[in-house]
């Protein structure tokens, strides 16, 4: 699976970039046809709270492109509870297809 990271307005971290794409890697295990994953990383303002670290994530497979948008205190919180809301979605699509054959 090819990855892309895009940090806005500021430079990420080699280790955050790594860490992202290992835990993007683990995906493959629930659907093995992924074909690209392209990520956002971005710093919001938000006042007083300090959840203000945003990670978006579109994963391109066949048929349609799956996304998920969480946001947390540090880039690594917001990129676990993004992958793992993605990983949902491509347990759900799996099982659509094993249905529709």
């Amino acid at each position: 699976m090819n990855v892309n990271v895009h940090s806005i307005h500021f430079d990420a971290d080699v280790k955050l970039v790594g860490f992202i794409k290992e835990k993007l890697s683990k995906l493959t295990q629930f659907h093995d046809s992924i074909l690209s994953g392209d990520v956002f990383l971005r710093l919001e303002h938000d006042g007083e709270k300090h959840e203000n670290k945003v990670v978006e994530i579109r994963l391109a497979i066949p048929g349609s492109d799956l996304f998920a948008k969480r946001q947390g205190k540090s880039f690594e919180e917001a990129a676990i509870n993004t992958v793992e809301a993605l990983r949902s979605q491509v347990e759900r699509t799996k099982e659509r297809l094993r249905n529709a054959s």
